[in-house]
């Protein structure tokens, strides 16, 4: 092929891309315009007087929080911290654990790890919630009978959002880019048609009015900084949805297109409300002509619906990550695309979403009492990230301490700010993602240090392989056709599965199989690191398979690929052997009886292995086992 025609290729392909970024990375952030400088003028009980001075201090706020936070934090310096190309806590928790030299920093970049993913699924609730109302709001512009019927059909919005998961989002998916394109570029137009009303509100893009902002009134800046805030929310998305589309087209998309559309809409809601007050009520829908204001609130229902897509697809994908690392109890997980592995869909998670976003609705009933909950989990998560990034700076990417303090220090001031004017909000709302977020963080601890004890507790009571093997070897000579695998965690051990199964069937298989399952710290494995093999007597075989973060864990397909290496393996030939234990709690020291209870409830809650590893159900054998825990 030609280098023109290449590169031409590349340009296609790289438009493409950047288009899909735009209906997928930037619904959140392009759907703040809705909300935000109607919040930053009413929080507190309109404390911030509206003048021109204080006007272009909040405008010069705004972009300079863009640039700041999304333009030099996350794309030129966090989105560079990629685990292999994928972004988002869990490979960011992944690659900042990677080099960790001590066991109390694992366990403390970990534990900050699943308080960000925790802080994930409080915004995951705010977020569909506070979009698809300020949306909906709109249209009491269009006639205030409208009012009492802005929550229900909210409501019935975000129920058909989350119904249609199962379907998958491909035949959706594909108009997301495209509406996303006309929603940007009706946010320049207004913005530029209101700019051109009041010329001066450009002056703004100088920091110099940011800062007399602050040096003039200081409580009351420090304090509006909590609603500036959500000007910046979804930037979090940039670096989790990287794996998608690649740093280069979110890099291009953002600075040629996002970034500009949205500082010319935040500048024209600014001139149109120094040209007249009263537009502080909905400064957006009124930057439009009346006639235009329904098509408007259409259009917006549309943003919010995909924006809101984006984020129930993160959650999807983030749930499977922290169930490939431990941190949360197996669950059905459904592939609703057979071209895109990263199409998912788990039904527990969608329906537990689902009844959290509509309880935000119900509790908080309007975007303005929402507002006050949104920017805590935001700016934790803001805060985490930034902590995540130090460790892989310094210990991955081998920066100098004095370089990674700099840097991180200039990070985690400005977030520690916008967190600290997040906090003076808790009681009016933001106790709501601290709780969520709390509530998680205890379930996904326990469940953690509850799984970790009991594999060391079968582990310590299994016989190692070994003495099994020279004490079984008369009745090892007697074997039946097929082969056997036994999925245990302990490989070096006698699973408790294979013991039962001698005991009652009193059977072995021509081949057994002691098989493990690691998950690594990398997205995907590849056929260099996929698979582990090492032989032992009469026909016994250690296998381990390595799986990534992000990978498709099916086991007859991978473990065929054994065959290189000796074993062969016949599909119809093969049994698959579960140990299914049976908990009985009993006092102890190792965990506390409440949280024993916990760790019960949720393991007997886990979905049955079969459908995680995608074994075939004929050939699963369930040998049961109490255990004292």
């Amino acid at each position: 092929m030609k280098p023109q025609k290449v590169k031409n290729v590349k340009n296609a392909s790289m438009m493409a891309l950047s288009l899909a970024a735009l209906g997928v990375v930037f619904g959140d952030i392009g759907t703040s315009p809705l909300y935000a400088i109607r919040e930053i003028f009413t929080i507190n009980n309109n404390i911030l007087e509206l003048n021109e001075a204080n006007m272009l201090g909040i405008l010069s706020l705004i972009f300079w929080s863009l640039i700041l936070i999304v333009s030099v934090k996350y794309i030129t310096f966090i989105m560079r911290a990629n685990n292999k190309g994928e972004g988002g806590i869990m490979a960011l928790l992944s690659l900042a654990n990677r080099n960790a030299k001590s066991k109390k920093k694992k366990m403390l970049i970990m534990f900050i790890g699943m308080l960000g993913a925790c802080m994930f699924y409080a915004d995951g609730m705010i977020t569909p919630a506070i979009s698809v109302l300020s949306a909906i709001e709109g249209i009491e512009l269009v006639t205030p009978a409208f009012h009492d019927f802005i929550v229900p059909i909210t409501l019935i919005i975000i129920f058909l959002l989350f119904w249609m998961q199962s379907k998958g989002t491909t035949t959706v998916g594909i108009m997301f880019g495209p509406v996303m394109l006309i929603w940007f570029l009706i946010l320049a137009a207004l913005g530029a048609y209101n700019i051109v009303q009041a010329p001066y509100v450009l002056n703004a893009l100088n920091p110099l009015y940011a800062y007399n902002f602050f040096d003039t009134q200081f409580s009351i800046a420090f304090i509006t900084l909590g609603a500036v805030v959500l000007c910046v929310t979804g930037a979090e998305s940039l670096y989790a949805d990287m794996g998608h589309f690649g740093l280069n087209p979110i890099k291009i998309t953002w600075f040629s297109f996002v970034f500009p559309a949205l500082t010319l809409n935040y500048f024209g809601q600014g001139a149109l409300i120094l040209s007249d007050a009263n537009n502080i009520k909905n400064p957006f829908y009124l930057m439009a002509p009346e006639w235009f204001t329904l098509p408007l609130v259409i259009l917006a229902t549309f943003a919010t619906i995909i924006a809101s897509q984006a984020c129930i697809t993160g959650a999807f994908s983030v749930s499977r990550q922290a169930l490939q690392m431990g941190f949360i109890p197996r669950m059905r997980i459904d592939h609703t695309s057979e071209n895109q592995e990263g199409q998912i869909y788990l039904p527990r998670i969608n329906w537990i979403l689902m009844i959290g976003v509509m309880s935000v609705v119900v509790i908080f009933q309007n975007s303005s009492a929402l507002a006050s909950a949104y920017g805590i989990a935001i700016t934790l998560n803001m805060v985490i990230a930034t902590i995540l990034a130090g460790f892989v700076f310094l210990e991955v990417w081998k920066w100098s301490w004095l370089k990674t303090s700099l840097i991180i220090s200039i990070f985690l001031a400005i977030d520690l700010i916008f967190f600290s004017a997040n906090i003076i909000k808790v009681p009016a709302g933001g106790w709501f993602p601290l709780l969520v977020g709390g509530l998680l963080l205890l379930l996904m601890t326990t469940w953690k240090r509850g799984r970790t004890l009991l594999h060391q507790k079968l582990q310590n009571e299994s016989m190692e392989i070994g003495s099994f093997l020279k004490s079984m070897r008369n009745e090892l000579r007697n074997r039946v056709k097929g082969t056997a695998v036994f999925l245990t965690p302990n490989p070096e051990g006698v699973p408790h599965s294979l013991l039962h199964n001698l005991k009652h069937n009193k059977v072995i298989h021509k081949n057994v199989i002691l098989l493990k399952i690691n998950f690594m710290d990398y997205p995907h494995s590849d056929s260099r690191n996929l698979i582990e093999v090492e032989k032992l007597p009469h026909n016994f075989f250690k296998v381990i398979i390595n799986y990534g973060f992000k990978d498709v864990t099916n086991l007859p397909r991978d473990l065929a690929k054994c065959s290189k290496y000796g074993v062969d393996i016949e599909a119809n030939d093969t049994s698959y052997f579960i140990g299914k234990e049976s908990l009985i709690i009993k006092s102890g020291t190792n965990m506390n009886l409440i949280r024993k209870n916990i760790f019960v409830t949720l393991f007997r809650s886990a979905e049955n292995i079969t459908n995680q590893f995608h074994l075939p159900v004929n050939r699963v054998v369930e040998l049961g086992s109490q255990v004292l825990f």
